[in-house]
This record gives structure tokens, sequence and C-alpha cells, in this order.
């Protein structure tokens, strides 16, 4: 089992032309900011400039979780209507897969 979190959802046509939806669900994971790297001299300086750009630059926004595409639905209007699921822009869903069958649970 795993979450996913709806990223996107956008009309679309099928090849016969009829209306369906594109549904993009992302996995999101936490990054370990203890994650073992090379400490070379200049691995380590590229790290520290780093660090100082992030905390004097609100820009740049130091990421604690990973986004990554786990599934991408095309599905008709038809489909969408019988998975009897209705999808939400940023609502989270933990996925089970099981005996040939995805399973969708609201968080």
């Amino acid at each position: 089992m795993f979450r996913v979190r709806v990223n996107k959802i956008e009309s679309t046509r099928d090849l016969d032309g009829n209306l369906g939806k594109r549904i993009e669900l992302l996995e999101e994971r936490e990054v370990n900011p203890y994650i073992v790297r090379p400490q070379s001299d200049d691995v380590k300086m590229a790290q520290d400039i780093m660090q100082a750009l992030q905390t004097q630059m609100p820009f740049l926004p130091q990421r604690s979780q990973m986004a990554t595409p786990k599934i991408i639905l095309f599905l008709t209007e038809h489909e969408y209507d019988s998975l009897g699921i209705t999808f939400d822009v940023n609502q989270i869903y933990e996925v089970g897969l099981e005996n040939q069958a995805i399973r969708f649970r609201k968080v």
C-alpha cells in the first residue's frame, strides 16, 4: 500500500473523440536530510553554499518531500463515473494493489 496525491486533472479526448479525464497521481516521500553523500572538499563547499543561499533567499525553499509520478489515468467520462471516485486536486489517497485490482481509499 502506498499514498498518492492528485496533482492534476485535465479534460481530454480518447481516440474515438469521447470526452474524458487525465488524472495524474504523484507519490510523495519524505526526503531524509541525513543521506550520506560523498564528502570531498568540492561537494562540501557546494553544500555549504546551497545551505547559505536557502537561509538567505526565501525563493529557494528547502524541500522536505519529493514527488514522483506514480499513476496516470486516462478515463472516458463513463469510465470515470463507473469508478465511483471523485478525484480532487491535492486530495490524498491510499492505493492498494491486490488480486489484480487497484483500490483507492481517501485519506
